[in-house]
């Protein structure tokens, strides 16, 4: 299977020597060795010659705003409405974002503030590629200010909190699914970010509690196993 990074963004500088880039953290969840793997530059206006170039694709992370008016954004959201349904998406924090506002539904920067930390989401819906013992809730790294407010027509929520209503989305049908918080992050590396944050856009508390967040298991694995799951049934 040919498995597509579209890149959208990059980590600090300073976090990069240690814990690589977002292409080299999806490999990382989902295995070196089970795809075969090519990265797209979006940021610098690199997409795939067709949708189908590829049979699936993970649109990654980064710092820009969905709304914001960057040159890339709109071909991107173009490339995303062509490969509805023609390739396996499966967009994560930035690229859930830009999924949900290329197919009609609305990203803010929200006034609640930072997700910032280990978050635990309801599951709202059951889903084939989760398995058969999929838990009531899960727990995942967030680090956003930007959110879905607006679910786009035809997709459905399969993952809520309270401070993150439309925290998973997926288009029946449409081989599609995406996510605002971020099962590539390793702990290490979540924390790493949070500390290039404090003090500035993060409070030194807002830090200092997201670090805490991090002592207890998450469930990493588990929804890297349902990506997986996901790309085996719709590439």
């Amino acid at each position: 299977m040919k498995l597509g990074i579209l890149k959208t963004g990059r980590p600090p500088k300073a976090c990069v020597a240690q814990f690589g880039t977002y292409p080299d953290m999806f490999r990382g969840l989902l295995g070196e060795a089970a795809y075969d793997w090519a990265t797209f530059d979006v940021e610098a206006g690199e997409l795939p010659d067709s949708p189908t170039a590829c049979d699936g694709y993970i649109i990654t992370g980064g710092a820009a705003g969905a709304y914001d008016p960057l040159p890339w954004i709109a071909p991107f959201e173009e490339f995303l409405r062509g490969a509805k349904g023609q390739a396996a998406l499966v967009g994560v924090c930035l690229g859930h974002q830009l999924m949900a506002q290329a197919f009609g539904g609305t990203v803010i920067k929200s006034p609640k503030g930072w997700g910032v930390g280990e978050n635990e989401y309801r599951l709202e819906r059951r889903e084939g590629w989760m398995g058969a013992e999929a838990p009531a809730t899960i727990r995942l790294p967030a680090s956003h200010q930007d959110q879905v407010v607006e679910r786009p027509p035809g997709a459905e929520v399969w993952a809520a909190s309270d401070f993150t209503p439309f925290a998973g989305l997926v288009w029946p049908g449409e081989r599609a699914i995406s996510m605002q918080p971020h099962p590539e992050f390793d702990p290490a590396y979540a924390k790493a970010l949070i500390e290039t944050r404090r003090d500035g856009p993060l409070t030194h508390e807002q830090a200092t509690a997201a670090v805490a967040s991090y002592s207890g298991a998450d469930d990493r694995a588990r929804v890297g196993g349902w990506i997986a799951a996901f790309l085996k049934e719709n590439a």
